[in-house]
């Protein structure tokens, strides 16, 4: 049957003719965000843009033994090493009219308060970004901002290359600023002894590279291992009916290693790491302003100075030019 002529239905009137929108009062956030450095490593505080500390260990033992009666003799005392990264300055700015924060909105009533929210925890994923990368250490200038250096750029003790063939080299810490690495013109692909390779390194140095780092490509070569089922359990026992042939935990011989997929770890790059050995700086941690009126409507700007601290590089580990 056709519709009797005249009828006013919603084709015809629709939201012009008066009918409300069907939006619903919700804005649903799609926020991938990874922190997992930022959050656990622990915090320290800054004085100023350059910011140290020191480096020490013990030496290599050997047999000590001394024939009784003897005369003591001394060593020359080793004096701790001294290294340094800058502190760097990220920022995020908004600026919001007067009107759009008063009208009426759906899924907030202050523009202004989910703005704060956004982008702070935008700002919180890109110093993450910046930590996990191969960002090199920079003093910057009046036109240059600082940049403080990366994970992977202090990681020069344990670098282990997937292949060998193309280079790649990491020169780590260095007359006061720490350079970007350089890959090497091939890859490879990761294998359970490269991987131990690395982790044995953080274990003779003394670390306990409790946690490997890795993205979406190198999780997928890992849970694949032969062997997977004496290699790898389940952090949470009572769920271990769930977890097929997914690498949560590796156990090797240099350890338990808790294996976690991470966003803004470099596809190429596994990165094998002991969270004790790391600190996160900060001159500001991070924090929101209102900044000086200037037109019809109010700007902010969520701003954090900080930067990242390898208290012993060597206790960390990693493995490059993966495929």
């Amino acid at each position: 049957m056709a519709q009797i002529t005249g009828t006013s239905d919603s084709y015809r009137v629709g939201a012009a003719g008066g009918n409300r929108e069907d939006l619903e009062d919700t804005i649903w956030d799609l926020f991938p965000d990874e922190t997992y450095c930022l959050t656990n490593f622990d915090k320290v505080d800054a004085n100023g843009t350059y910011h140290e500390w020191m480096l020490d260990g013990i030496v290599a033992p050997t047999s000590n033994r001394q024939i009784e009666g003897d005369d003591a003799s001394f060593v020359t005392i080793v004096s701790p090493t001294r290294v340094g990264n800058y502190q760097q300055i990220s920022r995020k700015t908004f600026l919001i009219s007067r009107t759009q924060e008063k009208v009426a909105k759906a899924g907030r009533r202050k523009e202004s308060t989910r703005q704060v929210v956004k982008q702070m925890r935008e700002l919180k994923n890109e110093m993450e970004y910046a930590i996990v990368r191969n960002q090199a250490s920079s003093a910057g200038g009046s036109a240059t901002a600082r940049s403080t250096a990366s994970i992977e750029s202090w990681l020069a003790t344990n670098e282990v290359l997937a292949t060998t063939t193309g280079g790649g080299t990491t020169a780590g810490f260095s007359g006061g600023t720490v350079a970007a690495p350089v890959d090497g013109t091939t890859t490879g692909a990761l294998t359970v002894g490269t991987l131990n390779s690395a982790l044995q390194g953080t274990w003779s140095s003394g670390g306990q590279a409790s946690q490997i780092l890795v993205g979406a490509t190198q999780k997928q070569v890992i849970d694949g291992f032969t062997g997977v089922a004496t290699r790898f359990v389940d952090v949470d026992r009572a769920a271990q009916a769930s977890i097929i042939n997914a690498a949560n935990l590796y156990v090797s011989s240099f350890g338990r290693h808790t294996v976690r997929m991470h966003r803004h770890v470099r596809a190429s790059v596994v990165l094998c790491l002991d969270p004790d050995m790391w600190a996160i700086s900060f001159i500001d941690r991070p924090f929101m302003e209102k900044l000086a009126k200037t037109g019809d409507g109010d700007k902010y700007h969520i701003v954090s100075e900080w930067g990242l601290v390898s208290r012993n590089e060597a206790a960390s580990g990693k493995v490059v030019n993966c495929a």
